[in-house]
């Protein structure tokens, strides 16, 4: 089942399950050390899959000056290849284009997961940089194709 909250509407289990899944995929299994948990979490809508009391999918939508962005995309490791990523992102679009109706997104995608944001009609924008101790990428998408 796919939820859709505000960090205030989150029930501390949620909060728990969340936090929990992002820091095993991004600083334990990608071995990054950084702030996992940040400021934006508190502004965000939040976009995740649950499957037997489990949270097996995630992702944060927010708006960020002048253009929607996105990030903390996340699929457990035992379903991944499974096209569960494929689904999160129609969540996030469709959050886009239901809840920020207009904005341009942009994104900042590792590198390694480019090509899957460009399935999506995400175009890769300037040169690759290191943020969070992994190279990243810049990537567009107007909000007519979102």
């Amino acid at each position: 089942m796919w939820s859709v909250k505000t960090f205030s509407e989150l029930t501390t289990t949620e909060l728990y399950a969340i936090y929990e899944l992002r820091v095993k995929t991004f600083v334990v299994e990608q071995q990054r050390v950084y702030q996992e948990v940040d400021d934006i979490d508190l502004n965000a809508v939040h976009i995740f899959k649950t499957v037997h009391h489990k949270i097996v999918a995630y992702a944060r939508v927010f708006k960020e000056g002048a253009h929607l962005s996105f990030g903390r995309v996340v699929v457990a490791e035992n379903l991944r290849g499974h096209h569960v990523g494929a689904a999160l992102m129609d969540q996030i679009l469709t959050v886009a284009r239901t809840r920020f109706a207009g904005l341009n997104m942009q994104i900042e995608a590792q590198i390694q997961v480019q090509n899957f944001y460009k399935h999506f009609g995400f175009v890769p924008s300037g040169a690759p940089f290191i943020f969070n101790h992994t190279e990243h990428i810049k990537m567009l998408k107007d909000a007519q194709s979102a």
